[in-house]
């Protein structure tokens, strides 16, 4: 990785998993040659990124244009702070999920494993380019070809079930984005002339401060991958696909290029003086903030295990839709570092809920009662992903709630201060029954575990990274923490 150029390492983060997904098709009859390929892109992948992280780190911007669409539109890449942490966190993750599964889909006996390994390499590409994009056209091109590139993951069981959820799928995420963020991408170029992303936004001088809030709302309720009610439904219908898809859906990919596309927006669309200025989000972060609660108060209902971590992680990504809308420095900080620190404690849940899937074939958490003495190491595991997404030392989710919080005293916006403590609190009551219950409580009558033991090996070892993580996070934040300060300045 050594001398290579920063845009050579744009280039080759994202081509390679799309030659991946090729390689991996024609290797399809041969799992472990097919596997292989799978792993030894994702640590290429991974090295490449972080070796362009150094180069961030010292100053460096690396930007080049692809081709021109029409006069004053092209597809560019260029990388800055905030595009940087998205990268780092996708590409570390897509490594450890891919460890984790070959455990999984082998252990589970899934079908059509070609094809998910395919389009999964595909989905991290188009990852890649969204963090990398140099302008809104760019971001909304590779935002679209996620979402398509994710639709046969989400459908991989072939049910109609699957179907059903995968219709549901496409109908929003396709739906608000051309409905409402092509709209707004459509009268910002109107208005400003150019889609590029720039330093305190495009569009102070340029936009009527009274409009400013209709368009900010187009942008936030078009990225539906950010799940704002009322257009989180995709996402609990999303679970009927398997864990690792769950695992890239809500801690890597998808919900995550739907945030990050919000926080693009607010700091190199808008700019955060003309936000606050305009009175734009004034109005929108009562969405997030009825999300943050609403979707806490669901979670308790859900019995099933993933439906439960569904509507947690519908109330974690509005956090960071809440920092972004509240558009000051601190809260900005608190969001962008929440898409790291959520990320893997949220992994960590969803590796944690496949792996009893594959061990003791359960997903209702009514059924698990006494089952955390056969699996210690995947309970434990389970607990300090739980520790993190509360925000309680010593876990790296406290870092991002505490500059979250820190942004509402700010601006003294109390009310949004409450919620996100009452949201701890929520978490407390919708997480922490579930260890509680495995560790301690009997088995139910008649049911004995003596049949059962942890998970395949690749999977431990991931749950044992990630969650592992989460304690390495508290005490070693820097990487995102530097870059989330340099994002949120304009550094």
């Amino acid at each position: 990785m050594i001398g290579l150029a920063g845009e050579q390492i744009i280039q080759l983060a994202i081509l390679m998993p799309l030659v991946a997904s090729v390689l991996i098709v024609l290797a399809g009859k041969k799992p472990n040659l097919r596997e292989a390929i799978t792993l030894i892109t994702a640590v290429m992948v991974a090295l490449l990124v972080m070796t362009l992280a150094g180069q961030v780190n010292a100053g460096e911007r690396p930007s080049f244009d692809v081709f021109e669409v029409i006069p004053g539109i092209n597809i560019s890449f260029s990388v800055e702070p905030l595009g940087m942490l998205f990268a780092l966190v996708a590409s570390i993750l897509w490594l450890v999920t891919s460890i984790y599964a070959i455990g999984y889909m082998r252990g589970h006996h899934e079908k059509n494993q070609t094809r998910f390994y395919a389009a999964f390499a595909i989905a991290i590409a188009s990852t890649l380019a969204a963090a990398f994009s140099g302008n809104m056209f760019t971001l909304f091109l590779c935002y679209e070809i996620l979402t398509l590139s994710t639709y046969p993951l989400v459908t991989h069981a072939g049910t109609k079930e699957a179907k059903r959820s995968g219709r549901i799928y496409l109908g929003i995420l396709l739906g608000t984005s051309i409905g409402f963020q092509l709209l707004a991408i459509l009268l910002t170029w109107s208005v400003t002339g150019t889609l590029d992303f720039k330093d305190g936004g495009i569009l102070a001088g340029k936009l009527d401060p009274a409009y400013a809030g209709i368009l900010y709302a187009l942008f936030v309720f078009g990225v539906g991958k950010a799940a704002i009610m009322p257009f989180h439904k995709w996402l609990p219908a999303a679970m009927v696909a398997p864990t690792p898809v769950s695992a890239l859906l809500h801690a890597v990919a998808v919900v995550k290029t739907g945030v990050f596309a919000i926080l693009k927006v607010t700091i190199y669309i808008f700019g955060s003086d003309f936000i606050t200025s305009s009175g734009a989000g004034d109005w929108l972060i009562w969405f997030a903030a009825v999300t943050i609660l609403l979707s806490s108060l669901i979670a308790m209902t859900k019995d099933n295990l993933k439906a439960r971590l569904a509507y947690s992680t519908i109330s974690q990504l509005s956090y960071i839709v809440l920092g972004a809308l509240v558009a000051v420095e601190m809260s900005l900080i608190g969001a962008s570092m929440h898409i790291a620190m959520h990320a893997f404690a949220k992994i960590t849940l969803f590796f944690a809920a496949g792996a009893i899937l594959v061990a003791a074939h359960k997903k209702d958490i009514s059924d698990m009662d006494g089952l955390g003495r056969v699996m210690p190491i995947t309970f434990a595991a389970f607990t300090i992903g739980s520790l993190s997404i509360i925000g309680l030392p010593p876990f790296g989710g406290m870092w991002s709630k505490w500059y979250l919080a820190l942004g509402m005293v700010q601006t003294e916006q109390w009310v949004l201060l409450t919620v996100l403590m009452l949201s701890s609190l929520l978490n407390i009551a919708y997480l922490l029954p579930i260890s509680v219950r495995a560790f301690f409580a009997k088995p139910k009558e008649g049911v004995v575990y003596t049949q059962i033991k942890e998970a395949p090996i690749s999977m431990l070892m991931a749950i044992g990274f990630t969650s592992l993580a989460c304690i390495v996070l508290f005490f070693y934040s820097d990487p995102f923490y530097n870059l989330a300060v340099d994002a949120a300045t304009g550094r």
